[in-house]
């Protein structure tokens, strides 16, 4: 009874901890639910695809015409111009977000900063119907004026890519900018001590130092950018068609999932089972990466004293 008077608020507080303990628990266990869902969705619905007439997981994986409605189900074409578009986007968001964040982290005042990042986070603000619009309306213009109009086709992958590239520019900034900024601050006055400049220290100390979160940080801009799905389906266009030339348009796999699911196709019907097959490997794709990201990570972590 002593300890209750001099400590009345003990009990309460551990009542407070645990509802909270409690929500917190909640809440993690609805996310995985939510995940464990949208898998039983896709597995179920592309159960559907797989057991429809004419569709089997090697003609689905290594084919090289999709057209479901007259029984061509090959995922290549769409599969090249999603990588396509993502390889072109990391071209341009790796070296001007890493450079961004090299600057921001190691030479950039203050001031600077209060500059450089409102802007960063005004572009991460952009809708991405925008940015389609964009690259449909400004980029490749600017690319036909430039390669030609004969050369370059009003709906190209290499316009996509780009303007991909700008979109996720502000997450690889970022991210890159904590992952630099992470580094203890000992190493790099221990190479300043060695008579290092800060170009030398920022690319032979710091850099490798904050490797582990780099890498995770580009494996997750390139799941970002396969996953993008305005930009391609306004940019890229519609169609699929297995080239390896960037100013040809071509259909990625988000780019047809948006057209069928928005159009007038029967429920059931192969062509409406195809887009939750198409989002199955987009899942397994993305998963995949972030195995390999939490796999490097894990490779080159390090930790300082």
């Amino acid at each position: 009874m002593e300890m209750n008077e001099k400590h009345p608020f003990r009990k309460k507080l551990r009542i407070s901890e645990t509802i909270i303990e409690s929500f917190l628990f909640l809440f993690a266990l609805l996310s995985v639910l939510i995940t464990v869902g949208i898998v039983v969705v896709l597995l179920k619905e592309s159960m559907l695809f797989f057991s429809s007439d004419g569709v089997t997981l090697p003609k689905f994986l290594f084919g090289k015409k999709w057209q479901p409605m007259i029984g061509e189900f090959g995922v290549l074409p769409l599969l090249n111009a999603t990588l396509t578009t993502s390889i072109i986007a990391m071209g341009v968001a790796l070296p001007l977000g890493l450079s961004v964040a090299i600057y921001l982290s190691e030479y950039a005042t203050t001031k600077t900063k209060s500059v450089v990042k409102p802007i960063l986070e005004i572009l991460a603000g952009i809708p991405t119907i925008v940015y389609g619009y964009f690259a449909l309306t400004f980029m490749t213009p600017l690319l036909r004026s430039i390669f030609g109009e004969e050369v370059v086709q009003m709906y190209n992958t290499l316009s996509a890519g780009i303007v991909i590239g700008i979109l996720i520019l502000p997450l690889v900034a970022t991210m890159a900018e904590d992952a630099i900024a992470a580094v203890p601050k000992e190493l790099r006055l221990a190479s300043y001590a060695l008579g290092s400049t800060v170009a030398e220290t920022t690319f032979h100390i710091v850099l490798p130092a904050a490797l582990s979160g780099l890498s995770a940080t580009f494996l997750l801009a390139l799941s970002r950018a396969i996953g993008e799905t305005m930009i391609v389906a306004l940019a890229a266009g519609a169609g699929s068609k297995l080239t390896f030339n960037p100013f040809e348009g071509a259909e990625t796999i988000t780019g047809y999932i948006v057209r069928i699911s928005g159009g007038d196709v029967s429920y059931n019907s192969v062509d409406y089972t195809s887009i939750f097959a198409l989002g199955l490997l987009l899942f397994i794709i993305t998963f995949t990466l972030n195995l390999i990201s939490r796999s490097i990570s894990a490779k080159h972590h390090q930790e300082y004293e």
